[in-house]
């Protein structure tokens, strides 16, 4: 069935289709629309979940935590400094391998105050232990809604996973969006059955006080959950694809077969940059763009093989690991330091705080790697967009 929904309505769709238990929230500029919808579907009884208003964030993913310990198929969302209040029980959440899934507004963090589309408030989360998937649309909001839930609860896994979702471009943005039968999610997603639940009648202990001769085993295997969970989206992936048609990978690439210069993005800014790389291709420019659906797990063997054609790769980032450069940049210079073939990465800063990403921008990055190709001369990052004036 067809749908007209903006970004968050769709992930909280995909949470009333996989029939979410708990949902406590607390709303932050743009991802209120999200409890909101949540708070409709309980009220009207369209969806037989326990929603619960917090007082702060911190209290909501607090709240995820207990309930999803308790055995319950929990979510919640956030945006920038929300995600940033929630910093300590992140870790908690991934250390006590619980498998809670959090559409995140991305936006700009303060200060100064800014409410628009950036990557900074996930991205600085990075090594939480959660899973991230970057989404360009609505329907892959509500896909990966759906393929979160049961990629997290894999037994092999059991991590928490974040969405970003980029804050109005897809948050506040309605699109036409395939809306799955619900006889259809069931089929896909079981009820959760964890192995282990807080139970008064069992008593067990779930994030404990950990001693030097333990911790380090204990993110040992945090860390191999990880890796495994490669595999376990793959097979997700063609799950969903003969379920519901639609194909997913974790680098998407378009033009990429024999491109010289490739494009990394992530999130919507992706859709305009394919545009500049088909306006480029038109004058035998051999330019591609390759896109990151999954950015943890880092998905270093399918980047290196999409690139395997690429004389000089262009990560652009929206966000900025201060006094260094963008943080996607870092991972996929350290994914082919040691590859025997690798390109010239270069690093391109744009659209921080939502400032507009245009097809020209990417039109100027293009024409940087073809300089830093021939002269091997260049500036990391390279920051695209200025107002110089100001500055």
């Amino acid at each position: 069935m067809k749908v007209v929904v903006e970004g968050n309505h769709a992930a909280a769709l995909a949470a009333k289709l996989c029939k979410v238990q708990v949902v406590p929230a607390y709303p932050i500029t743009p991802s209120t629309h999200f409890p909101e919808k949540i708070s409709e579907y309980v009220a009207n009884g369209e969806l037989k979940a326990e929603f619960i208003l917090a007082e702060s964030e911190h209290s909501a993913l607090s709240a995820c935590i207990g309930a999803s310990a308790a055995g319950a198929r929990t979510c919640t969302c956030t945006s920038s400094q929300g995600l940033a209040l929630m910093h300590e029980l992140l870790f908690i959440a991934s250390g006590m391998r619980l498998p809670i899934i959090m559409p995140v507004g991305n936006r700009a963090l303060s200060s100064p105050i800014n409410i628009w589309c950036d990557h900074q408030d996930s991205i600085s989360e990075r090594d939480s232990g959660w899973l991230q998937f970057y989404c360009e649309s609505n329907q892959e909001v509500l896909d990966f809604t759906i393929m979160a839930f049961k990629i997290a609860e894999d037994a092999n896994v059991l991590l928490p996973a974040m969405l970003g979702l980029d804050a109005f471009v897809l948050t506040h943005t309605s699109e036409v969006v395939e809306a799955p039968e619900q006889s259809e999610v069931d089929k896909f997603l079981p009820p959760y059955k964890p192995l282990f639940t807080l139970d008064p009648k069992s008593p067990k202990t779930f994030g404990s006080f950990c001693t030097p001769e333990y911790y380090m085993e204990f993110k040992k295997k945090t860390d191999e959950a990880m890796h495994r969970t490669s595999e376990v989206i793959d097979k997700v992936f063609a799950e969903f694809k003969a379920m519901f048609g639609r194909e997913y990978k974790k680098v998407k690439s378009y033009c990429c077969e024999d491109a010289e210069i490739i494009i990394l993005t992530l999130g919507t800014m992706s859709g305009t940059a394919r545009m500049a790389v088909s306006k480029l291709r038109a004058k035998g420019e051999k330019v591609g763009c390759a896109s990151l659906t999954v950015y943890r797990p880092f998905p270093s063997k399918e980047l290196i093989e999409v690139a395997r054609t690429a004389k000089v790769l262009a990560v652009v980032d929206r966000n900025i690991s201060l006094g260094f450069a963008g943080a996607v940049f870092e991972d996929v210079c350290s994914c082919f330091v040691n590859h025997s073939k690798k390109p010239l990465v270069l690093n391109y800063i744009l659209g921080l705080g939502g400032r507009d990403v245009l097809i020209k921008d990417f039109e100027l990055i293009v024409e940087s790697a073809k300089k830093a190709l021939e002269t091997n001369k260049f500036k990391i990052p390279e920051w695209i967009g200025l107002r110089e004036e100001l500055i």
